[in-house]
Parts: C-alpha cells; structure tokens; sequence
C-alpha cells in the first residue's frame, strides 16, 4: 500500500457523506481513517481506527468509519465513548509490541535483551502500566530523573548519563511506535522537547564512567586469593580475568567453542559485541581451569548457572568480587587492569594487545591484515599475562625485551 519514494503520509478524502472523512497512509504503508470536523468551534482531526483489508478483525470498514463520521457531525464523540468502556493500551503493552516487530532487524538476541533490561530495569516501574496515551513530558522527565541507589540517590540523568541517554532514546522510539499506530499523536520523549528541561551537565559529566579496574601491581596479590575460593563462579572469575574476555562471553561461553588439542576459544560472532568472530589463545593456566571439567561432561556450557542448561546470572562473578570485600571493583573493569599490564611494563605492540581485547583497529585494513598474522603474537601476550598474575615477574621482561612483539 506504501508508494516508493513517499516522505509524510497521504491522506485520501473518501467523498460522500458526511464530508471530511479521509484515508490517512503512512510512507511504511500502514492506513488508517481520519474525520476533519470542527466541534465546539475548533477544527479537529479524530482518527477513527486503523484500516487493514489483509486483517479484517483489527480492521475498522469504511461503512464503520462512516457512521462513527456521522455520529460526530451529530454532537458525539465515539472515540471518546470507547475509552470509558475499553482498557486503554499501556506504555508496556506497546514497548513489547515494538520489540516483537523489530526482531528481525536487531543483529543479535543480545541487543534486544539490552532493550528488555533498560525497559524492565528504568522505565516499566514508573511509567509501563500507564496507558500510553496519557503519558506527557513530565513523566517522562520523571524517569530520566528518577534517583539511582548505587549513586547515592543522585538522578539517573546526572549520575549514569550515558545510561540516561539511552533510556530516552529507546523511549522515543517506543513511543514512535506508538504514534505510528494511532495510539496518540505527540512524542513526549522527544530530545528536543525534553533537553531544554533536564539539568545541563558539563562535558566532564557526560563522558561514560570507566568501570572500576584492580590497579595491575596488585593484580597478582588478587589472583592468589581468589585461586583459595571455591566453586564455579570464582573459577569463571579467574577464566574472565585470564583471558581478558568481556563477562557475558564467559558466562555464555560452549564447550564446542573450546579446541582443547589447540588451546583457542572461538567464540562465535553473535555473541561479540562488534559483531565479529574472536579467538582468544587459551594459556596454560585457562587451560587448567578447563581440565578439571573431565571428557565426558564437557556438554554444553563451560561455565554453568544454578539451573541446568541456563547460564550464570550477570551477579554472580560480581557476587564473588562481595564476598572477597572488593566491591569496589567490577568484571569489566580487569580487561583495563589487563590493558594498563600489557601497554606501561611490557613490550607487546599496540595492536596486538587490541587484538586480545576484541578491539577494532581504526584503520579496517590494517585491522584486516592484522588480524592473520598477529595470532603467535597474540599467544605469547597471554602466555605473560598468565605468568604475571601468577607472581612470575620473569613474563615482563621476556615481554620487554621482545621490542615491538
């Protein structure tokens, strides 16, 4: 139904009785009616419902749009008439909808579990159970400052802006959606309607907090105390930190990714956050973490969580960083211990320690040829890494005396 090329919806008139009946459709081709009439001295626009020849059941006939026409020209107003009888379509109800019709575009399962946290985490218990056609500036402003417990109650806005950002951006989008299918007509989260009345923050503020990193002089003191706990958390602990990998790749993480014969992890490009394939050298000491994992078991996840078959929760290796009184720091933040290692003591090249980290390289085609020649390299960077945390300070100056390896 949609004409190429078409920027702004068309809207049709229909003729006949009553006058100001009209076919609206959008450019993505969806229709709908819309009745132009003026009540109590001001000119109205009133939609009367969605047209669709292929769904019949959500569909509203041309005679129907008619006689709701004619009901309004008589002093009546349907579609106000409907809201007192039917149970208005909630900002939740909407989100899920929008979710499910964009699943197919987001690259990964990932993405839109992202959605699904920053939904069900910031916005679902303030505003999801409004209905969605109610909801103005001001409560949505109410979100973006609602306050943040691990922030000393500070605001969402000012305490984790990037985080903030998001949220509205991904708000906007819901309520597009909702725009789009007649649920109401304005965009309450719009940048340009909601920045004007948000606090203004200083550049300073809006850059992204780094995650809290262990400092690399005390790393090898860390490793020994977390080698003297039990249990898989802290063995996926020492996995993730080993490996310098990003926490959802370890909990996530198969035994059909694991080439034990080789010592390479190959974890698959739909669970990295670049969206490409990443091989991580397995040193010696990752490859005795896995080993006590006999032949047999090794099915399915490496890791396991509480339930069979269902990863580790994204708290559990946090949960050991509690218990052994280092809350203070945080899982991401051991892939900059692990930077800091490899660029101020030892001499590893730069791109090879990108490389480690599933980095993009700005330049794509160095970044290309890089990426075939760099993996012996690669395997003598985490071979060191391993030694370093394991107190051996010989790793750093066989690295060191390597130049540019």
């Amino acid at each position: 139904m949609g004409q190429s090329g078409q920027k702004h919806s068309a809207r049709i008139p229909v003729g006949g009785r009553p006058p100001g009946l009209m076919l609206q459709i959008t450019p993505a081709g969806s229709a709908s009616w819309i009745f132009r009439a003026t009540i109590g001295g001001k000119r109205r626009e009133l939609g009367l419902g969605p047209y669709s020849p292929n769904d019949r059941s959500r569909s509203v006939s041309l005679a129907q749009a008619r006689k709701a026409a004619a009901e309004i020209r008589a002093g009546r107003d349907p579609v106000a008439d409907r809201r007192g009888t039917e149970q208005p379509t909630t900002l939740r109800e909407v989100a899920e909808a929008f979710l499910s019709a964009n699943r197919d575009g987001w690259k990964n399962d990932k993405h839109k579990a992202q959605w699904e946290s920053t939904l069900s985490t910031w916005v679902y218990p303030r505003i999801g159970d409004k209905p969605v056609a109610t909801i103005d500036r001001n409560a949505v402003e109410a979100v973006l400052m609602q306050p943040v417990d691990k922030a000393d109650g500070k605001p969402l806005w000012t305490a984790r802006h990037e985080t903030a950002t998001r949220v509205r951006q991904r708000v906007e989008a819901v309520f597009a959606y909702a725009i789009a299918r007649n649920h109401r007509s304005d965009n309450p989260a719009s940048r340009d309607g909601l920045l004007p009345i948000l606090p203004k923050l200083s550049k300073e503020a809006k850059r992204a907090k780094h995650h809290a990193a262990l400092p690399y002089a005390e790393a090898p003191a860390f490793i020994t105390a977390l080698r003297e706990r039990e249990g898989t958390a802290a063995q996926a602990l020492l996995f993730t930190i080993l490996t310098a990998a990003r926490s959802g790749e370890v909990r996530n993480a198969e035994w059909c990714e694991i080439d034990m014969e080789r010592a390479m992890w190959t974890i698959p490009a739909i669970r990295m956050k670049a969206g490409r394939e990443h091989v991580v050298p397995l040193s010696d000491a990752a490859m005795a973490i896995l080993t006590t994992t006999g032949e047999d078991d090794r099915k399915g996840l490496v890791f396991a969580g509480a339930k069979a078959g269902v990863p580790m929760s994204d708290m559990t290796m946090p949960a050991v960083l509690k218990r052994m009184g280092r809350a203070d720091l945080t899982v991401h933040g051991f892939r900059s211990t692990f930077r800091d290692w490899a660029g101020e003591t030892t001499g590893h090249a730069r791109e090879v320690i990108e490389h480690a980290l599933a980095h993009q390289l700005a330049d794509k085609a160095e970044a290309a040829y890089q990426r075939g020649t760099l993996m012996p390299k690669r395997v003598r960077l985490m071979a060191d890494w391993a030694g370093y945390l394991d107190g051996h300070s010989g790793a750093n100056v066989i690295a060191m005396t390597r130049g540019a390896a």
